[in-house]
């Protein structure tokens, strides 16, 4: 008998079959956008400067349950005039059994904000262009070098702590 899914998480019988890896919810957290230029910065004849602010947050809920938060700022100034900002907080729920701690904390650092990504993208994107001004596309983010950049800075600081068993804290 094979092991059955519904609404993609996994059956309780697979936890016997071995480690397993699930996305359980994936929503909007929290969302921002400001305009205090409008309507005067769509008259600005000045080349915007865009400064894009990307972190991370990981909490555990239970003994296999975990809570990523992936945020990013992205503020958009025309001369010295902020034109819009843009706050997106895309969250997921995810399954990790039976997997070694180090496994667990490669995916929360790598793999769960790669699925979060196009949700944060689409609604920055969306958010901007309802805002009045021309979409903005966040470009690809290499997690796995961000997550490298990540183990080297909590080694220089003499830590081990995993993402696993932090509290809550960027790592991005």
């Amino acid at each position: 008998m094979s092991d059955e899914t519904t609404n993609g998480a996994v059956a309780p019988a697979a936890e016997a079959a071995g480690p397993a890896f699930t996305v359980e919810k994936i929503y909007v957290k929290d969302v921002s956008f400001e305009a205090p230029g409008a309507p005067a910065v769509f008259a600005e004849n000045v080349q915007p400067e865009l400064q894009l602010n990307l972190n991370q947050r990981v909490q555990r809920l239970g003994e296999n349950a975990f809570e990523v938060v992936l945020g990013v700022t992205l503020t958009c100034k025309a001369g010295d005039k902020t034109a819009y900002v843009a706050e997106v907080q895309q969250a997921g729920i995810f399954g990790l059994i039976g997997l070694e701690p180090q496994a667990v904390d490669v995916l929360l650092g790598t793999q769960c904000p790669n699925i979060l990504f196009p949700y944060v993208r689409q609604l920055v994107s969306d958010l901007v262009q309802a805002g009045g001004f021309p979409p903005f596309f966040l470009q690809p983010i290499n997690f796995e070098a961000l997550y490298a950049e990540s183990l080297r800075q909590r080694a220089n600081q003499g830590g081990d702590a995993s993402l696993a068993n932090s509290e809550p804290a960027g790592n991005a």
